[in-house]
């Protein structure tokens, strides 16, 4: 079922057993990561077999950390259309402009690929409750996935989240507690709450399993671009588990073979209002410090700090890649673009993206006839009342 090996701290290397539950490494704090025995994996698949397999992220099972398929917790995540952006290039005047669509997975965002992975495995590891501070979409995939293992699902979510996001999780059988701040004190009250440590912590980085989830992305990318990478990957950026999974995924196809050494040029965007890894990257450090004051209609967007920091940036440097930054107005006018021209309603973090792409390649940071990868990670729905809000304006 899988070529799962162990986990590994990503910052100090030391190795740990993969079937036992963690979090954070227990040395230095950082997150681990699922190793797997690719040598082996290499011998024995073949990426032209995968097309053959259903359409979602478990096509790549082997390479996902689920040992018994009687543990799978599956709502048809994944596998989500790569979808050449024809219209949106004729009014740019740019060819080779696509939008990897995620706000058509389960639940309504690109989350449901790293909770699905997350609580399936901590069902595997015999989990009974699980905790998450999230700005939203996180909150719900984890409680759509606890709700079909049968587990305890606590969700802790700033107050001034939209509407929709509390009553998924409580339509979901969720607990949800809100807390006045920002996702950082969620993670705070959070782990309060849990004083007999009885829920597992299933937030961004601080458990192994989310991170293979998100992975699957680059996986698909690659395979839908005919097992090539783009030239530029842009994705909007707040926990940033896509970010760092995709990367780690072209680590893993070129060591099966069905990729080459090429990497493409990674893309940080975030709101101009909560902005630590693109200010974190323009300075040269290696870790970001925690933005205060974090405000952006994008709730995806408005996380201060996170742990995985230094693998964000090491992914942005290492691509010759960049960080851009782009205010809410921008966000929705790109989104709107979106709409009008693709047909998808994207949410402001989708239109994030856009509005980063317009920018560097106004700047000639992207030249016309490279191929662009923009991701909308959720769908706009659950954010309505951005858009009927200005409609009440005019």
């Amino acid at each position: 079922m899988t070529f799962l090996t162990d986990l590994q701290c990503s910052y100090c290397d030391k190795r740990y057993d993969a079937d036992s539950l963690r979090n954070l490494c227990p040395s230095c704090g950082k997150p681990l990561f699922a190793r797997y025995d690719l040598v082996g994996a290499k011998s024995r698949l073949d990426r032209d077999e995968i097309r053959s397999r259903p359409e979602d992220l478990w096509r790549y099972r082997e390479l996902l950390p689920i040992r018994d398929t009687r543990n799978i917790l599956t709502l048809g995540e994944g596998f989500m259309p790569l979808v050449h952006a024809t219209r949106l290039e004729s009014e740019l005047g740019f060819d080779g402009l696509y939008i990897k669509d995620e706000g058509l997975n389960p639940t309504g965002s690109f989350k449901a690929r790293g909770l699905s992975l997350a609580v399936s495995k901590a069902k595997e590891l015999g989990v009974r409750a699980l905790s998450i501070p999230s700005a939203g979409n996180a909150a719900g995939a984890m409680s759509a996935y606890a709700a079909l293992g049968g587990m305890e699902s606590h969700v802790f979510m700033p107050a001034d989240v939209p509407q929709p996001f509390i009553a998924e999780c409580e339509a979901l059988g969720a607990s949800v507690t809100l807390v006045e701040g920002v996702i950082t004190d969620c993670a705070r009250i959070a782990a309060e709450h849990n004083t007999d440590g009885d829920r597992f912590d299933v937030s961004t980085l601080k458990e192994p399993y989310r991170l293979e989830g998100k992975k699957t992305m680059g996986y698909e990318i690659c395979e839908q671009l005919g097992w090539e990478v783009p030239d530029v990957i842009i994705y909007p950026t707040g926990g940033g588990t896509g970010l760092v999974g995709m990367w780690k995924a072209f680590d893993e196809l070129q060591a099966l073979g069905w990729i080459n050494s090429k990497r493409p040029r990674m893309v940080t965007v975030q709101a101009q209002g909560c902005a630590p890894i693109v200010r974190a990257f323009h300075e040269g450090t290696e870790f970001a410090e925690p933005w205060e004051g974090a405000a952006t209609i994008a709730d995806g967007l408005r996380v201060p700090a996170a742990i995985g920091d230094f693998l964000m940036l090491n992914a942005l440097r290492a691509s010759s890649g960049t960080a851009v930054t782009v205010p809410d107005d921008a966000m929705l006018e790109a989104a709107n673009t979106l709409g009008r021209t693709q047909g998808i309603f994207a949410c402001p973090e989708g239109g994030a993206s856009l509005a980063a792409f317009e920018e560097l390649r106004s700047s000639g940071w992207i030249e016309n006839g490279e191929r662009v990868v923009i991701f909308n990670t959720g769908s706009g729905h659950k954010y309505a009342h951005l858009w009927s809000g200005s409609r009440a304006a005019d």
